[in-house]
Formats: structure tokens, sequence, C-alpha cells
């Protein structure tokens, strides 16, 4: 997952990703590595500093559709929500 180096991640984050996911939901996040890296790049540039903890527990929303993955984040306040999640990674189940 080269990939997700190039973003950032640690030889180490990368095999956790790799061991805490599904098979079948890493595989498709593997093959989808152009989708998954603009919604990764698309969370960083808003100004997540944990988005890394963010693909390890919620790996499969990074195989949503650019526009309703961004759709997600933008309807709310940006400093509000980056400060919710930045304290909570779990407010991500309730976007």
């Amino acid at each position: 997952m080269k990939f997700l180096s190039d973003l950032g991640f640690s030889d180490e984050e990368i095999k956790e990703i790799e061991h805490e996911t599904p098979k079948t939901l890493l595989n498709e996040f593997i093959k989808a590595s152009k989708l998954v890296t603009d919604n990764i790049i698309f969370i960083k540039d808003l100004g997540l500093t944990n988005y890394k903890e963010v693909v390890k527990n919620y790996a499969g929303i990074f195989l949503m559709d650019p526009s309703n993955f961004q759709h997600i984040f933008l309807k709310y306040e940006k400093e509000d929500l980056i400060d919710k999640i930045a304290r909570n990674v779990r407010v991500i189940e309730h976007l």
C-alpha cells in the first residue's frame, strides 16, 4: 500500500491498517487507491490532524464517491468539526 506511505503513513501504521481492516474491505481499499487517496487528501487539506486515525478506524468511508464524501464534512462548520474529530474520532460515525 505504497499510496499510503506517499500520504505520510509509516510502515508501522500501514501494517496496523492491514491487520485491522477486514480482508474484503482491504482489497477494495487497495483497488480504489486513487479514490482513497483523493478522499484522504481532502480531509488532510480540511485540517484534520488525526486523519491517520480516521483512516485506520473508518477505512470504508474512503471508498465513497468524492463528492458524497466531501459533502459529509462540508455540511458542518469546519473548525468545530475538526475540533470534535480531534477530541473523539468516533464522531465520524454520526456524520
